[in-house]
């Protein structure tokens, strides 16, 4: 495997000495990498993947996504390679032209390697088809649509699945339930014209009592999601049947199929009261059920009480590996790794909350991702492979189950960021990259068991580095400050144009959250602000994930004042010790990183000299009726919360005194402000509200407002916009260019 070494970089373009590329083409020339969503492992004739000697084919399956700025699309497409494991490791080669899948929504091998089911939507009525493909082509093909058994099939977020059963003769997935098709009104009826009163009274109870009904979704990303249900779709009959044994209070999700296919293994979060915001959010009360097909008995195997997710079943069936977690408190924590004996049903923890890790750079600091690896076991069915945050690294670990041993895979590699798309049959593929070096494409044969080091990575699509941007991981170490809790070091990540004379402007960026993480992965907008001059400093304050529970927690009660002393603190320390200019700094962030950048504007206005915001946060008290978590506001600042909570007196005064909103008079920084219209976590009202304080004391300010935009302000087009604007932004205030005048 390459390390970070500059080499094959002559392939790209660079402006000659002192000249830089406008935003928009740098933009343009590192967005072009393609991201590798998943990949599948597929048996050729003659090898079926069986066993582990030498001399096997395999066909790697991998889909890849790619922004198409001119046409303002994500384009879509597979990747197929030839696998060889030969006496000298594993042979790659390319084994055909990439192919368009721009129609498809999900897609999944079945056991074998021999057939794949693809969910697909065929315009022009945009019917969803799901479709199972072999070595012959298309075999079945059922429009899930014209069937009306449900609503939409969920193809992304923490309810979607698509599994084959063990026998590979039915699949199973989410959709919404299907609700009764109710007649529009008639603009031209008069009521009492038809009949007498109590026939009226009939119609309109009857034709429009139910239309315009509230079905609450799942808040941010997911507020088309309100009731899913488990379909299992009959490949040889084509017929589709919803599982109607799922428990009343559970939104069932995650779903795959217990052994012996007689039942199916799900997730159920918990939605009464009510429904709270779930994306991004593992502490919702969630727990792993088990329901027997036959007689509709459902069991709840975790514990009740807890928010429990991603069940991944071994290849003997005989263990069930998920993550567990509490409910409530910060939004994302550290969790537990839990083990569920499937006979004799008794769990145990494989890997328990790290409170505060060892002084050890290598040490493991707990487990903080999302989901496990769909396929995470190797063929041993004892040891599992998954791939979490660690201090500002995100590091490809196994676990051995029977004795809760941990090995680092990755560690001390060039790249700082490591996903595992699959292992099958002991054959590893994941993507590797770095601040500096766009995502590769790798493998590896998995050893037997204590022979795992070191592993050797085969590439598949090695690519190079970006020439002219180093990186490096500052210690950020605190002197007992007022406010300080908890650990006292933590962590940033300092990109850096190289060459040149001259100190260089700083690009200051907190990340959201808060309890989130900046890992030293590839981000081409961060790039292209180092090919565009810029030195960017990538917080990671105490409370970000990765470093231990204790430093979680020592953000509750102290947003708004420790995590904006860490930022400063960082930003201090990398202009005493770096070639950085400390007249020319800048504020870029989003969400709660905002939410501190506005601080800082107002508590140090000598410091920055501009600033760039998404859709930010400014006055707390504003967002408890109008976010889907409302939990959060009570919970950052160390108040009780309940589903029958209502805002007291004393909780608005300390939640407007944490409010930057309130200091918004020392502004001097010129802000601009970039808002999503269907923000469902940070209600646009808290930019349009900043918006108009700032103009009234005078700042410059500017806001751009996009229609569809969500929290995260995703899509191509969005994305291309957003940071094309910011860039321009801070290098006109940054005196690289000069200032435009921009209507209000």
């Amino acid at each position: 495997m390459a390390s970070g070494t500059q080499q094959g970089a002559g392939s790209w373009g660079q402006p000659a000495e002192g000249q830089r590329s406008s935003p928009g083409a740098c933009y343009r020339e590192l967005s072009r990498f393609p991201a590798v969503s998943c990949a599948a492992l597929g048996a050729t004739a003659g090898g079926q993947g069986q066993g582990q000697g030498q001399g096997q084919a395999f066909l790697l399956h991998t889909e890849c996504r790619q922004p198409d700025l001119p046409r303002r699309r994500l384009l879509l497409f597979s990747r197929h390679y030839s696998v060889q494991r030969t006496e000298r490791g594993l042979a790659i080669s390319r084994a055909a032209l990439s192919t368009d899948i721009h129609n498809r929504l999900l897609g999944q091998d079945s056991p074998s390697g021999q057939r794949r089911a693809v969910l697909v939507r065929r315009p022009p009525q945009g019917h969803e088809l799901l479709e199972v493909w072999d070595g012959s082509g298309r075999s079945h093909c059922v429009d899930l649509t014209a069937l009306g058994k449900h609503g939409a099939v969920y193809t992304e977020g923490p309810f979607a699945c698509l599994a084959w059963s063990h026998l590979e003769t039915q699949l199973l997935y989410v959709a919404e339930r299907s609700r009764p098709t109710l007649p529009a009104a008639c603009p031209g009826h008069v009521p009492g014209a038809a009949g007498p009163a109590e026939d009226e009274d009939e119609e309109v109870g009857g034709e429009y009592g139910e239309q315009f009904v509230y079905h609450e979704g799942w808040g941010e990303k997911l507020s088309t999601c309100s009731a899913p249900v488990l379909c299992i779709l009959d490949i040889k009959s084509s017929s589709v049947s919803v599982l109607e044994s799922v428990p009343e209070h559970v939104s069932p999700g995650q779903a795959l199929w217990s052994p012996g296919d007689t039942g199916v293994v799900f997730v159920g979060w918990w939605h009464e009261p009510f429904r709270l915001g779930l994306s991004a959010c593992s502490n919702r009360r969630s727990g792993v059920f088990h329901l027997e097909l036959a007689g509709g008995h459902c069991e709840l195997l975790s514990a009740p009480n807890r928010a429990s997710f991603s069940p991944r079943l071994s290849p003997d069936g005989q263990r069930l590996l998920y993550l567990e977690g509490a409910v409530g408190g910060p939004h994302r924590q550290c969790l537990q790794l839990r083990l569920l004996t499937w006979q004799t049903r008794q769990t145990v923890t494989v890997l328990d909350v790290v409170q505060e890790p060892t002084g050890s750079e290598s040490s493991f600091t707990g487990i903080y991702t999302d989901a496990l690896p769909l396929q995470c076991w190797a063929a041993d069915s004892r040891r599992a492979l998954l791939c979490t945050p660690q201090r500002s690294r995100t590091d490809l670990l196994l676990v051995d189950t029977e004795t809760s041993t941990i090995t680092n895979l990755t560690a001390g590699s060039p790249e700082g960021c490591w996903e595992l798309l699959t292992i099958q049959w002991d054959l590893l593929v994941a993507t590797c990259s770095a601040p500096h070096r766009p995502p590769s494409l790798v493998m590896a044969e998995l050893p037997p068991l204590g022979q795992e080091l070191p592993l050797h990575w085969v590439p598949v699509e090695d690519t190079p580095p970006v020439p002219g941007i180093t990186w490096k991981t500052l210690i950020v170490q605190q002197n007992s400050a007022p406010h300080s809790a908890g650990p006292q070091t933590f962590e940033a990540l300092l990109l850096s144009p190289t060459g040149g004379t001259t100190p260089h402007p700083l690009v200051v960026c907190p990340h959201g959250g808060p309890h989130a993480v900046f890992d030293a992965r590839w981000r081409p907008s961060m790039a292209a602000l180092c090919q565009l001059g810029f030195a960017v400093l990538l917080v990671n304050y105490r409370g970000s994930l990765g470093f231990g529970q204790a430093s979680i927690e020592c953000l509750q009660s102290r947003v708004g004042e420790q995590d904006v002393a860490d930022t400063q603190l960082a930003v201090e320390q990398a202009l005493r010790y770096e070639p950085l200019d400390p007249h020319r700094v800048a504020l870029l962030a989003g969400s709660h990183g905002a939410f501190i950048a506005l601080h800082l504007l107002t508590r140090q206005p000598e410091r920055y000299q501009a600033c760039a915001l998404r859709n930010p946060v400014s006055n707390l008290p504003a967002l408890l009726g109008t976010s889907d978590i409302p939990d959060w506001r009570y919970a950052s600042l160390g108040l009780p919360y309940s589903f029958q909570r209502v805002p007291h007196v004393e909780d608005l005064v300390v939640m407007l005194q944490r409010s930057p909103i309130t200091q918004a008079a020392q502004v001097r920084a010129p802000v601009l402000l970039c808002v999503g219209a269907q923000d469902r976590r940070v209600s646009p009202t808290q930019a349009l509200e900043l918006y108009r304080v700032l103009r009234a004391c005078g700042v410059p300010t500017r806001l751009l407002w996009y229609p569809e935009g969500g929290h995260a302000l995703t899509g191509v087009e969005t994305e291309a916009d957003v940071f094309g604007n910011c860039a321009r932004w801070l290098l006109q205030h940054l005196g690289q260019l000069p200032v435009e005048q921009h209507s209000p």
